[in-house]
């Protein structure tokens, strides 16, 4: 059965885009620059970006070209004993997609209530107590009552995610990016453009991109800034495997790394001064220190930009289009996410794109019910901690030491300079074998120190054992199991 392939590099090039950008380049990147240098954050920044972000696209462009098949298969082709490696980092997507819906469907209900702003003045409250009933609970393991308010816009996000994903990668997955990616970009440079002329603004972007070039000394500086490329960039999750392996056989990987890159970076950037735009405003109009109205993540999106948007002149055109961008950035990524899933299934059970897309969808759904519960904000901070700071990076740390050590490398470059207009030298091969490596190991290792030092986010003991490591260990065991019943099967082919 010959395999899917992109209409054009456009629509390949554009569906990795829109799977790089993110929630994280809006809410997390201009906070990382504010809180590690400003200005100065951007030399760790760019260096990273040149180190590590644009050799791993290429590796995963080229491995997954070169192959032509999903992520388990790949690694089964590489090295039979490596297949639960596809399977673990294919279910840190699956998870990710089951969670990451949660905060889609928020961004959904925030864009119906910026049209009135009916989120009040209290900003803080309605979202965590009136929207979101956490007040209920305070453990992630006591959920309380499913939030039917919820529940609706999160079944939306499942519907398109469906429909795109179903429809296929030429029909789906390269249409709709070709639509939402133009678009994103478009809607965040109105609002960079408007968010300049509001009083406060440039002394808010002053802020964030003032150097202290002193912060450079400090290694938390270096490691946040390699950190930011590689949870931003979609690496290490199976997605840019799958799409590079709908490429056709004559395709330019260097040039498409590279642009993929640049643009999520430069996203980011466009964020950065959007956000921190927005938050100078506030703090001229309320008359505080900037300091004082920073902040990031869910806060930010959820809490900090509705009061912005209710001091804002013309608040029904800015708000909506401020959530806009973030159901555009949440949507792309979830159908990565989930395309990524849908093809490891397709080729692990020989089943139709139709059958394999109702099964996660179906299944996800019902899962992603735990998110929307009064303690699923809860649930969803801790999840969301260890799939990033354990799973997925151990994940893509031996990813690199299997396609880095595993692989005689110079092949693979050899592989990607036939079909790119211009060449990788020597210094991609010590990237991925050695910088790149060492950066990764670095990271996994401190942060796994740190899990075990203390209890992240004060959770309990048992919350951090059952929810956290127990996720963590049944996706690997889960992984070896399948790696050890394939192997099991072809051995007892070879002897009949």
């Amino acid at each position: 059965m010959s395999r899917e392939q992109w209409g054009s590099r456009t629509g390949f090039v554009l569906a990795a885009i829109g799977s790089a950008i993110g929630l994280g380049n809006i809410w997390r990147f201009p906070y990382q620059a504010y809180e590690n240098g400003g200005g100065a954050f951007l030399v760790p920044y760019l260096i990273a970006m040149l180190t590590a972000g644009i050799p791993f696209m290429i590796l995963e462009f080229t491995v997954g070209h070169k192959y032509r098949r999903s992520a388990p298969k790949i690694y089964s082709m590489i090295n039979r004993n490596f297949e639960w490696l596809g399977w673990f980092q294919t279910l840190v997507a699956a998870v990710i997609g089951i969670y990451y819906i949660a905060v889609i469907g928020w961004s959904l209900s925030y864009l119906n209530f910026s049209f009135t702003q009916s989120w009040g003045t209290d900003t803080n409250a309605f979202f965590f107590s009136k929207y979101l009933g956490v007040g209920a609970t305070s453990s992630p393991s006591n959920l309380g009552s499913i939030q039917w308010q919820v529940v609706i816009p999160v079944a939306i996000a499942w519907a398109i995610t469906f429909a795109t994903v179903l429809t296929g990668v030429k029909k789906g997955l390269e249409r709709i990016n070709k639509i939402l990616m133009p678009l994103l970009f478009l809607i965040v440079l109105a609002l960079v453009i408007r968010v300049l002329t509001l009083p406060g603004a440039l002394s808010g972007i002053d802020w964030l991109f003032t150097p202290d070039f002193s912060k450079l000394s400090d290694p938390k500086v270096w490691a946040g800034a390699y950190g930011q490329i590689f949870f931003s960039l979609s690496i290490g999750l199976t997605i840019m495997l799958t799409y590079s392996s709908y490429l056709p056989k004559k395709s330019d990987i260097n040039n498409s790394a590279f642009i993929t890159v640049f643009a999520n970076c430069g996203f980011s950037l466009l964020a950065g001064v959007m956000i921190f735009g927005a938050l100078g405003f506030m703090a001229h109009h309320e008359g505080k220190a900037l300091s004082d109205v920073v902040t990031s993540g869910v806060g930010l999106a959820f809490v900090t930009l509705p009061s912005v948007i209710n001091q804002m002149p013309a608040p029904y055109i800015m708000g909506p289009l401020l959530f806009l961008t973030l159901v555009f950035a949440g949507i792309s990524s979830h159908i990565s996410l989930t395309e990524a899933v849908v093809s490891a299934i397709k080729e692990k059970f020989g089943w139709s794109r139709r059958r394999s897309v109702i099964a996660y969808c179906g299944v996800g759904f019902v899962l992603s019910m735990l998110f929307v519960t009064q303690g699923g904000i809860l649930l969803l901070d801790l999840v969301d901690h260890f799939i990033n700071n354990i799973a997925l990076l151990g994940g893509a740390l031996i990813e690199l030491v299997l396609l880095g050590w595993g692989l005689r490398i110079a092949t693979l470059r050899d592989h990607t300079n036939q079909i790119s207009d211009f060449k990788l030298g020597y210094w991609w091969e010590l990237c991925i074998r050695y910088f790149t490596l060492l950066i990764l190991g670095a990271l996994f290792l401190s942060n796994f120190i740190d899990e075990l030092r203390v209890n992240y986010g004060g959770y309990s003991n048992q919350d951090i054992l059952w929810i956290g490591w127990g996720m963590v260990i049944v996706m690997l065991v889960a992984s070896i199991a399948i790696n050890t019943r394939t192997n099991s099967i072809a051995q007892k082919e070879a002897t009949a």
